[in-house]
């Protein structure tokens, strides 16, 4: 029988202390500190909606960042794409290292020809990077609003889509045909 100083925990005050002690180290491994942002930093997050906004320009719909694309990809970034986060961190240095190299600025500080410049720079020598954040550009874009991006579904009214896609078998008509 254990002595009244050294108490053993029930089974319950210790599945209790472990999920209370999970639920603390979730917390505190989430990488807050980085302003709106879940994984980008605030310098990561202007140059990504520099390059993002090449690749989809505001004209009368909105351009790719205020569209929420790059919401999209930072919240992609800690769940299913978390294994392209080196990509991201690393193109991001290289697209501002290569703006600061040729004009010496930022890239976000760049007029945008010279922006344009540095992204067919990077589309052309570090082609790997460059679709990375395209496909993942297009998918904000164009994708469900409830992931972040195609914000107030501003890519379906460009497009005329009446309603947003429905998922799964909703979109089909599965009434049976009364001549089968």
């Amino acid at each position: 029988m254990p002595s009244s100083s050294k108490r053993a925990l029930t089974r319950r005050q210790f599945v209790a202390a472990g999920a209370l002690g999970g639920a603390a180290a979730a917390i505190g491994c989430h990488g807050h500190g980085h302003g709106e942002w879940e994984f980008l930093s605030e310098e990561q997050a202007a140059t990504l909606a520099a390059v993002c906004d090449q690749i989809i320009p505001g004209d009368e719909f909105p351009s790719a960042s205020q569209a929420g694309v790059l919401t999209f990809i930072d919240r992609q970034l800690v769940r299913p794409l978390r294994r392209y986060r080196g990509a991201y961190r690393d193109g991001l240095e290289r697209a501002e290292a290569l703006s600061r190299h040729r004009f010496g600025s930022r890239l976000t500080d760049l007029p945008p020809a010279e922006q344009l410049e540095i992204i067919k720079t990077i589309e052309r020598d570090d082609h790997e990077f460059f679709e990375l954040v395209r496909s993942h550009t297009l998918d904000g874009y164009y994708g469900a609003p409830r992931h972040g991006g195609n914000r107030d579904a501003v890519s379906w009214r460009m497009l005329g889509l009446s309603e947003p896609p429905l998922n799964g078998r909703a979109q089909y008509n599965l009434k049976k045909d009364s001549t089968s």
